[in-house]
């Protein structure tokens, strides 16, 4: 059994364990053990309470700086049942209290009740909706939810009819009315939320689905426990359980994500992980405009503050935006240069159109660049790229004398002998490659869940000159010799260098190669020869 299904079974367990044991405390009454000592409820009690009240202000806070309707309603599930079970520890008889207070003492499962609403409601929103909550809305929400404890709390003290009297010794009709709904909406919750794991595969909604199991469950033992037996602190325990696991995992997200904001991001809707991602996008943008221009950044960081961003992201978007300069800057140090001088040399080269060289055309693209991007923060791609562009584009450029004709985000055409001044340019385009591969490599070892290069290589001859039109052109390398490069390309596995045999043919006494016999090549009608490049023979 895999590493995964073992986790399954085992949270499984965990979950049903406890209502295997309230069930065998239920059939055998000698067990349901009495235990009556009020200082350890009154503390246990409130130091849930005191955990629950600091995880949904973190909550509340971060979904005000992310503006996520779903995490409001989260928090509030939380913040309901911490202030009712706090109410429920006044109920404590020689603590603050002289007896037992039927209003208090009924609280916790009426704030159980009313934060499962919250959480039903807050799996059902929908994730590329719009937003239903506007931020005063949820102000009002807020401060309806403290007016309900502090008239809940007055109403229990002042003695109102419906909360009079000692605290019954089970649980009263009305609220085994309400568990079975209560029960019902945390069920609810829990299965969306497991689906929202399942798609993202973040710790945080699977630990939200365990805690609403086990609320589930306390709301049960509530309606069939006898007060200060065991049936009675099993529930006690369940709450205190299902907060910790989620204190826990959140715990675990900050110490990764550096911030409250991240913390919680796996409970963020599709719409606002999208919004952050866009936001991220611009500000890169904004910095890589500042860093040119030699402007400060504080106003684009600054801002990024005040949205929620951490420091660690914020850290990195600089890195990124530097690093995209730093690439741009060596992409024309090292390519624009031999362009310009040569058409300082020779004006008419810039002229629309081209001539026919003998070439060898080098492709380079990353397998599964798209899998690997969906989902992941623009931050991290352009770091992965910049990464991969910063050793690959002095290898072509600076080293083996090759011109990038083409820099397409995950991929590059790089051309060998465009400026006539490579007799032996198969056998630079061969090094470059091999190279190209080696820094992946080390790359990949430090970064397993990172694309790999696929390359290919082709010679012969090319159109090598301008296309476009006088207000803006491009130069280019056009021909078959391209297209069967660009075809051998897409037929290498990731970290592979595959040679058509026109490449293969000029260098063959100073390669090694293993054949792989005549392919077949998309949209060509004829079979060539391919082989994989092992090693340039010096």
């Amino acid at each position: 059994m895999s590493e995964a299904r073992w986790k399954v079974v085992t949270l499984v367990g965990a979950l049903v364990l406890p209502l295997v044991g309230l069930a065998l405390l239920l059939a055998v009454p000698s067990l349901d053990v009495h235990w009556e000592h009020h200082p350890s409820h009154f503390w246990l009690v409130l130091s849930v309470a005191f955990v629950d009240t600091v995880l949904g202000l973190a909550m509340s806070e971060a979904a005000t700086r992310r503006d996520d309707v779903r995490l409001f309603l989260v928090s509030l599930a939380l913040l309901t049942s911490a202030g009712f079970l706090a109410l429920h520890a006044l109920a404590t008889p020689e603590v603050l209290v002289s007896e037992p207070n039927n209003g208090f003492v009924v609280a916790t499962p009426i704030g159980l009740f009313l934060a499962a609403v919250f959480s039903a409601a807050s799996a059902v929103q929908p994730e590329d909706g719009p937003r239903q909550l506007s931020r005063s809305a949820r102000r009002w929400i807020r401060w309806a939810l403290i007016a309900l404890l502090v008239a809940w709390a007055s109403a229990s003290l002042a003695g109102v009819s419906l909360l009079r009297g000692p605290a019954p010794s089970e649980a009263p009709t009305p609220l085994r009315v309400i568990a079975p709904v209560a029960i019902g909406l945390y069920g609810f919750a829990a299965i969306r939320y497991v689906t929202v794991y399942l798609r993202r595969r973040s710790p945080l909604p699977l630990a939200m689905a365990t805690a609403f199991v086990l609320l589930a469950e306390a709301v049960l033992a509530i309606i069939v426990a006898r007060s200060w037996h065991a049936t009675w602190w099993e529930w006690h325990v369940l709450m205190a359980i299902a907060f910790v696991v989620i204190l826990l995992t959140a715990r675990a997200e900050y110490e990764r994500q550096g911030s409250v904001t991240g913390a919680f991001g796996g409970l963020y809707m599709e719409r606002t992980l999208e919004r952050i991602d866009q936001r991220q996008a611009d500000s890169l943008g904004t910095m890589v405009e500042a860093i040119r221009a030699e402007a400060p950044l504080a106003p684009v960081i600054d801002r990024l503050h005040a949205e929620g961003a951490s420091a660690e992201e914020v850290a990195s978007l600089v890195r990124s935006a530097r690093e995209l300069v730093r690439v741009d800057t060596l992409f024309h140090q090292y390519a624009g240069p031999r362009l310009a001088d040569r058409l300082h040399e020779e004006p008419s080269f810039a002229d629309l159109g081209g001539r026919e060289t003998d070439v060898t055309v080098l492709f380079a693209d990353l397998a599964e660049f798209t899998t690997f991007s969906e989902g992941k923060a623009a931050s991290e791609v352009i770091d992965m790229l910049n990464r991969y562009w910063e050793g690959t584009v002095p290898v072509v450029v600076e080293r083996e004398g090759g011109l990038i004709e083409r820099f397409a985000g995950d991929a590059i055409m790089a051309v060998f002998n465009a400026l006539d001044d490579q007799p032996d340019h198969a056998l630079h385009a061969a090094r470059a490659a091999l190279a190209i591969q080696e820094d992946t490599a080390r790359t990949a070892a430090e970064h397993p869940e990172w694309p790999r290069f696929r390359i290919g290589l082709n010679s012969g001859l090319a159109v090598i000159g301008n296309v476009g039109s006088t207000g803006q052109r491009s130069f280019a390398a056009i021909g078959d010799t391209t297209n069967v490069a660009a075809r051998v390309q897409a037929i290498a596995r990731p970290g592979q260098v595959l040679l058509a045999d026109a490449t293969y043919r000029r260098m063959r006494d100073r390669v090694r190669v293993e054949p792989l016999g005549p392919t077949s090549l998309k949209g060509r009608t004829e079979t060539i020869d391919v082989y994989e490049l092992l090693e340039v023979v010096s």
